[in-house]
């Protein structure tokens, strides 16, 4: 559940104040969102040695330093910003691990006011496979992943997103519209349509959906 407008306003004001400990209750209000977002887009590379737990406390230590200049000129929504604060963290992250490995696999992507991992095809198979099937057979997983990959290459980048941002981050269609730089109506229309091409992307996978 997200955090109430006026719980957040009330700890930024304790913030404000020089308050420590409604800075990490803030942060801990909102942990759960931000570590699905690190797991979405943690290059798959990186699993098993880059703990998002890890990734979190650094954000937290970024959020210290930065939190004076946000409360003094706010221009998102603070969750927005703690959310873009921690994906700058992890693009570090990733550049620290990859290099140019990284750079060369077009892992960056300018969708807000900055670069940000994106939503790969593999993260999103893997989670839409997750929530789509029991098959316990791994040849037949392994089939289903690598074919809804190659679809989901096919989508635009942008509606990859927001199947990202609505169903695996779980935005809002305000908070969607905010992070892409559009107006809620357009948000709202692709989502529609990127939902109207998943659907059939689905329905072409032998197997997925019944």
């Amino acid at each position: 559940m997200t955090p109430g407008t006026s719980d957040t306003d009330q700890l930024l004001r304790r913030v404000a104040a020089g308050d420590n400990a409604a800075l990490a209750d803030l942060f801990d209000r909102h942990s759960p969102r931000l570590r699905r977002m690190v797991r979405m887009r943690l290059d798959r590379r990186l699993q098993g040695r880059v703990n998002p737990s890890d990734v979190l406390q650094d954000a937290y230590i970024d959020l210290a330093g930065q939190v004076p200049r946000y409360l003094s000129k706010p221009e998102l929504p603070f969750f927005l910003w703690l959310r873009f604060l921690t994906g700058q963290r992890l693009m570090r992250v990733h550049r620290q691990h990859l290099g140019a490995a990284m750079r060369h696999a077009g892992r960056e992507v300018s969708l807000y006011k900055g670069a940000m991992p994106q939503a790969s095809s593999v993260s999103l198979a893997a989670q839409l496979l997750g929530r789509l099937t029991s098959a316990s057979h791994a040849a037949i997983r392994a089939e289903q992943q690598v074919q809804l990959q190659a679809a989901l290459n096919g989508m635009d980048e942008i509606d990859r997103e927001i199947i990202a941002l609505r169903h695996f981050e779980e935005l809002t269609n305000t908070e969607v519209a905010q992070v892409l730089d559009l107006s809620k109506s357009a948000a709202s229309n692709r989502y529609i349509r990127a939902m109207t091409r998943l659907q059939s992307i689905l329905a072409n996978i032998p197997g997925l959906i019944d």
